[in-house]
């Protein structure tokens, strides 16, 4: 994350929905820095991040929950609406839910500047509309899942909104050849977590399988795992995770994975090492208490694509000159104070390109 924010937070009760509303005046760091934006911001409202959320615990006196939330980005949207009625605890929870989001495909379709250390836009932009139904099984001591089942419609534009179906090369950009793809995603998650007071370990699992309810309809199935482990060592923590996927069958080209950027392989921009059908990305970090509100950190990160870039439709890795699998290291500060959590890495790639990250999370009222 790039961004400075600065806003303000209120929440409005009526009647027994409450209304949550944030509005950040978000602002570039100077060049000197910062990254680049990888696209024009435009108007200064461009520049505002906000989100909007409607939460009812009650709706028909039943019990029944309505949550409505919309939430902006800089170059992004999402909005959700989800149903929920009230079961057993013992029992699977069931939500219907409605969402549309708005993100720019980066990842696949951008294209690397500055030897691959950021990704500008490559002009392919995500409109997706889901509708469908998630069932939350009840957690035991360690484990959750969740299963859900969900019509996708899928349109890639461009940065002016405009539908399409071909990327700046002329290469498809959607699995169908058209504007959009349709498909009816069936999606299982599992999430393990323990921890003790010296060390934690976590592990995630998700599959997606595409039903062939149409015949032009996208058949796959998409694994993705992720497992983390920390340990205290003295004074310092310990933090190590890889991360892998693959997908068999149909797909579209923005469903291949893509390596490279902050939560990947840091000194690289978003998706500037690969996108492929597979990928493997390993991450360890050790951090050092300096005080009570900051930490320093070194960091090493590494990722590949197993050599599957060329079997994503249209290869545009290969166009893009991606080099399939990266290296970064470096070190940074972690701040902590009531108004939120600071964070600022200075990583360098296999290119001896050096990038600078700054963030911020958790930002108080």
């Amino acid at each position: 994350m790039d961004v400075f924010a600065m806003g303000a937070q209120k929440s409005i009760h009526a009647g027994k929905a409450k209304i949550d509303v944030n509005v950040d005046l978000t602002h570039r760091l100077c060049s000197s820095l910062m990254l680049p934006p990888f696209r024009s911001s435009g108007s200064p409202l461009s520049l505002i991040i906000g989100s909007l959320c409607l939460k009812h615990p009650n709706l028909f006196g039943g019990s029944e929950k309505l949550d409505v939330s919309w939430d902006k980005g800089l170059y992004d949207s999402n909005a959700l609406i989800a149903y929920r009625r009230p079961r057993p605890e013992w029992l699977s929870q069931q939500s219907f839910v409605i969402q549309h989001s708005l993100t720019p495909e980066i990842g696949v379709h951008g294209l690397p500047m500055d030897n691959f250390s950021r990704s500008g836009s490559g002009g392919v932009n995500l409109s997706q509309f889901s509708v469908g139904l998630d069932l939350t099984e009840p957690a035991n001591s360690n484990w959750s899942s969740t299963t859900s089942i969900r019509f996708k419609h899928v349109c890639p534009v461009n940065d002016d909104g405009r539908s399409i179906s071909r990327d700046l090369d002329g290469f498809p950009v959607t699995y169908s050849g058209n504007c959009h793809d349709n498909m009816v995603v069936l999606k299982q998650e599992s999430h393990y977590a323990k921890a003790n007071d010296c060390s934690f370990f976590r592990a995630s699992f998700q599959i997606e399988q595409g039903i062939p309810l149409l015949s032009k309809w996208i058949i796959f199935n998409r694994l993705k795992f992720v497992a983390s482990k920390g340990v205290k060592v003295g004074p310092a923590f310990l933090l190590a995770s890889i991360t892998g996927g693959s997908i068999v069958g149909d797909m579209a080209p923005y469903q291949a994975f893509a390596i490279g950027g902050l939560g990947s392989v840091r000194g690289y921009g978003e998706g500037s090492i690969g996108s492929g059908r597979s990928c493997l990305v390993a991450n360890s970090e050790l951090t050092i208490p300096l005080n009570k509100m900051m930490e320093g950190a070194l960091f090493l990160d590494c990722g590949t694509d197993l050599g599957s870039d060329r079997h994503v439709p249209g290869n545009p890795a290969l166009r893009q000159g991606k080099p399939g699998s990266g290296l970064g290291l470096g070190y940074g500060l972690r701040f902590k104070s009531p108004f939120g959590h600071f964070q600022v890495d200075y990583a360098i790639n296999s290119f001896q390109q050096r990038t600078v990250y700054f963030g911020i999370s958790n930002l108080g009222s």
